[in-house]
């Protein structure tokens, strides 16, 4: 059984990335492997992550395109490294409805809170953490959803809860929910997606 091709798309700094390199070193990801990482800006310190790992890295510059020709460039990047499934991990780009559907049940995104909490417009990063706070919540956590052409859509793959502590500050909760929740999720997702992807795709 051949293994489903894997590309991670960024943005930054690659914890999510490094997750997911460490999880396919440990055997983690039987069924898939990473075969690109590709980010959205140069100074990107997930490439020099993927370097690290002997992951091929490359980048297709957003600012300095339009949307149909960001759209077409990575399109291209991803064919030529024949992906089967796509991992936003920590991509800040907004990609289109007509590019999203291209990938139907391949496309899988991390969001840092229990959606629907805390999503949307705007919600990413250090905001989502920001708002839980001021909301006040005593337990957030990560999401990790399959993405279709609706924004924020798109099947729940896998969640988990981590608690808000009363000394809490924006960072320290961030740094939490990466430990205890998006380093844990992701590379489990990215292994279940690439399972049934197998699994429709034998004879």
């Amino acid at each position: 059984m051949s293994k489903a091709r894997i590309a991670v798309l960024v943005s930054g700094g690659g914890t999510n990335l490094e997750a997911l390199l460490n999880a396919q070193e440990a055997g983690k990801l039987p069924h898939g492997e990473i075969v690109l990482v590709c980010a959205s800006n140069e100074g990107a310190y997930a490439l020099e992550r993927a370097r690290n790992h002997g992951v091929p890295a490359t980048v297709v510059a957003r600012k300095a395109m339009s949307q149909s020709a960001f759209e077409t460039a990575l399109s291209i990047k991803l064919a030529a490294y024949r992906v089967d499934v796509i991992i936003l991990a920590g991509f800040l780009s907004i990609l289109s409805e007509e590019f999203v559907s291209r990938w139907p049940d391949r496309m899988i995104n991390i969001h840092p809170s229990l959606i629907p909490a805390f999503c949307g417009k705007g919600m990413y990063g250090l905001r989502v953490h920001e708002a839980a706070l001021e909301r006040g919540v005593q337990i957030t956590g990560a999401t990790v959803h399959l993405v279709n052409e609706i924004p924020d859509g798109g099947r729940i793959l896998l969640q988990k809860a981590v608690e808000v502590l009363p000394d809490d500050t924006p960072q320290t909760l961030q740094r939490r929910v990466m430990e205890q929740a998006e380093w844990v999720l992701l590379p489990q997702a990215a292994e279940m997606v690439c399972r049934e992807l197998a699994e429709r795709e034998t004879p």
